[in-house]
C-alpha cells in the first residue's frame, strides 16, 4: 500500500477567485465605514469649535469688551459658517453667549445624509467695572 501524501499546494476549483470575492464585498464596505467615521470626527472637531467659539465670546464680553469686537472674534473661533449671538445683563449679571454650526455631510454617495447642526452655550459672569 503506497499512501499519497495529500496535495497541499493545490487549491480546488471551487475555491479559485473566493478571496478576491470576498475582498470585492468588503472593500466598499470598509470605505464606506471609515468615510463614516472621518465625517463623526469632522462633526465632533466642529462641536469643540463651536464650544470655544462661546465660551471666548462670553469671557470678552463679560470682562467689558466691546461687544461686536467679541462676537467678531467667536466668529472666527467657530466652526465655517458658524454664528455666534449674545444676549447680557445688567453689571453684574451674566452675559449668555450662543454659537451654531451646520456640518455638511460627507457628500458623493453620501449626499443622503443631513447636514447636522451644533450647538453651544456658555453663561459668563459680568466683571465690575472699578
Amino acid at each position: 500500500m503506497s499512501a499519497r501524501p495529500p496535495d497541499r499546494g493545490r487549491r480546488g476549483r471551487g475555491e479559485r477567485g473566493a478571496v478576491t470575492a470576498e475582498l470585492a464585498m468588503t472593500l466598499p464596505l470598509l470605505v464606506s465605514l471609515t468615510i463614516g467615521l472621518v465625517w463623526l470626527l469632522s462633526v465632533g472637531a466642529a462641536q469643540i469649535r463651536a464650544v470655544d467659539a462661546a465660551r471666548e465670546t462670553a469671557r470678552a464680553v463679560a470682562r467689558g469688551d466691546d461687544p461686536a469686537a467679541a462676537v467678531a472674534a467667536g466668529e472666527r473661533v467657530a466652526p465655517e459658517g458658524g454664528r455666534v449671538t449674545i444676549s447680557g445683563g445688567p453689571p453684574g449679571g451674566n452675559v449668555v453667549a450662543v454659537a451654531t454650526a451646520q456640518v455638511e455631510g460627507p457628500g458623493g454617495l453620501f449626499g443622503f445624509l443631513p447636514a447636522v447642526t451644533v450647538h453651544a452655550e456658555a453663561t459668563a459672569l459680568v466683571e465690575a467695572t472699578p
